[in-house]
Order: structure tokens, then sequence, then C-alpha cells
């Protein structure tokens, strides 16, 4: 008999994966956990039956959410991850000596369990003694931030859920004020093809450019990713990531990745004329 586990983009769209066992199942007191082993992507961490990585493609999502504001800001000391619970982001940040130290704050302490122990090339930095993981709310931990931090990366699961609360407006302006004058703001955007997901795409738009002096949306591409298409927010006062981009010393670093490099950088920002329209006018396809 084989096993199938199915992902429900849209109520007419399902996207399938072949698994050769589930390894753990667990309901904690914020959602429901699963993961499995599969054949084409390997393990997959799946969250109330949302897919938020797997093993083969979770370098795209934790390379674009942390690189692309690094390759901008010059001087990156203290940063604050929210979400995240997995590890890839954080796994990333660690590979910047000049960053000094990073808080993680995330609600879920079965998430990063999970992930220490079935996705250990994931969540492999947790360690690393710059680290403060805080197991809060974020909504709640952002509203007594002073201006502390350099870089925050918003690395939250899908608008519901104990994900819901990070979608506000409330929370983007606590976040901004948690922020120097020079710092910036990193979110994922959701994808701007199937409707649900699309309207959450332009309400951050919305909500953020009231906040932020300077946003800008960029793209990826992401196979397990509801149509695989994904966005990717930054948000700054003080940094434009294609004016104040610096290739040459973001080079200079010497890191490996697979997926990010600088020109692909500079391109990541140029966006179909479909997901324009959607971020400003709220035009859906």
């Amino acid at each position: 008999m084989e096993l199938w586990f199915e992902e429900h983009n849209t109520d007419d769209v399902h996207f399938a994966l072949r698994v050769k066992k589930q390894l753990f199942s667990q309901k904690s007191d914020f959602q429901q956990i699963d993961l499995y082993d599969t054949y084409e992507f390997g393990r997959m961490l799946v969250m109330d039956g949302a897919i938020m990585l797997t093993e083969k493609d979770e370098f795209i999502y934790h390379e674009m959410i942390v690189h692309v504001a690094m390759a901008v800001h010059p001087n990156v000391k203290k940063v604050l991850i929210i979400g995240g619970g997995d590890g890839g982001a954080l796994r990333e940040l660690c590979r910047y000596s000049s960053v000094e130290q990073i808080e993680m704050v995330e609600i879920d302490p079965l998430v990063v369990d999970v992930a220490k122990e079935y996705l250990p090339t994931v969540a492999s930095s947790f360690s690393d003694p710059r680290l403060k993981l805080v197991f809060e709310d974020g909504l709640r931990y952002v509203r007594n931030l002073k201006r502390d931090y350099d870089l925050m990366i918003i690395d939250s699961t899908d608008p519901f859920g104990p994900g819901e609360s990070l979608f506000t407006r409330e929370f983007y302006a606590n976040c901004s004020k948690g922020l120097r004058e020079d710092g910036i703001m990193i979110n994922q955007h959701e994808s701007p093809y199937y409707h649900n997901d699309a309207t959450e795409a332009h309400s951050i738009y919305a909500k953020t450019t009231r906040i932020f002096d300077n946003v800008k949306v960029y793209q990826a591409h992401i196979p397990t990713y509801p149509s695989g298409h994904w966005l990717f927010g930054f948000m700054s006062n003080a940094w434009d990531p294609l004016k104040d981009h610096e290739p040459d010393r973001w080079e200079a670093l010497g890191l490996k990745t697979r997926y990010y490099n600088s020109k692909l950088h500079q391109g990541a920002f140029a966006l179909p004329n479909y997901v324009t329209e959607l971020l400003r006018e709220g035009t859906l396809i």
C-alpha cells in the first residue's frame, strides 16, 4: 500500500508527495506537527497540514530570507528572528562571523525539538554561543522592544493558527520601533498566485508601506511551496536593496551558497507585472 501526503493549496488544487514513512506526529499546545520521509524531497516538516520545509529545497527559502539583507547592510551586529524554529535561518546567519548576537523568539518548543532530532542539517546552529532562544509569542515579545536591532527576520508560518498574529499592522509597527534607524526587516511575504495567499501578500504590502519608508518585494522559486512562486519583503527606513547592494563586499566573504548570488539578488526584485499589480492594487489573476 502506498502512502501519500496531500497539501490542499486551494479547494481545487492539491499537492501530493509519495511518502516512505511517517517519522513523527504530535499535537503541541499550538499546532499539529508531522515529520515525513518522502521519496523525492527527503524529510519534510508539516504543521497543521501545511508544508514548512523539505530537505531538498529548504536552502532556497533560508538563503533568500537571510543573505539579501546581509548583502545590503554592511554592519549587522544584532539580529532578531521571529519564528524560524526549524533553525534554517539561524544556520545561514551563523555563517557571518561579524554577527555578535542573535535572538530567536519561537512560540512552540516542540518545533525546535523535532527539528533538532529529525532535521540535523537544518537545525545545526542551536548550540552557537551567540544565540539567545526565547519561547514566547512573537506579537507579545515585540511590544516592548527598543531601537536595538540591525536586522529582524520574520520567519513565520502562514497567517493561520500560531502565525496569524505575525501578519497584523500592530506587529509590523512594533517591529519597526525595535529596529535601529538604519535597520532592516525581512519577512516571508506569501505567494502571489492562489487567491488566499495573494490576498495576504497584498495585505502585507499595504500594511508595511504605511510604516516603512522603503518597502520592496522580491521573489524565489521554491518547488514545494504553493504554486512554487514565493515572495519576501525587504523593509527599511535607510537602505534600498538595489541601490545599496554591495556585491563585492558580500562576495569577499567567500560564503558558498546553492541558490543566492549577487546577480540573482538584483534579478529577484524584477517582479512580473501581475505581481506588481497585485501588491499595489490588489488585482488578483
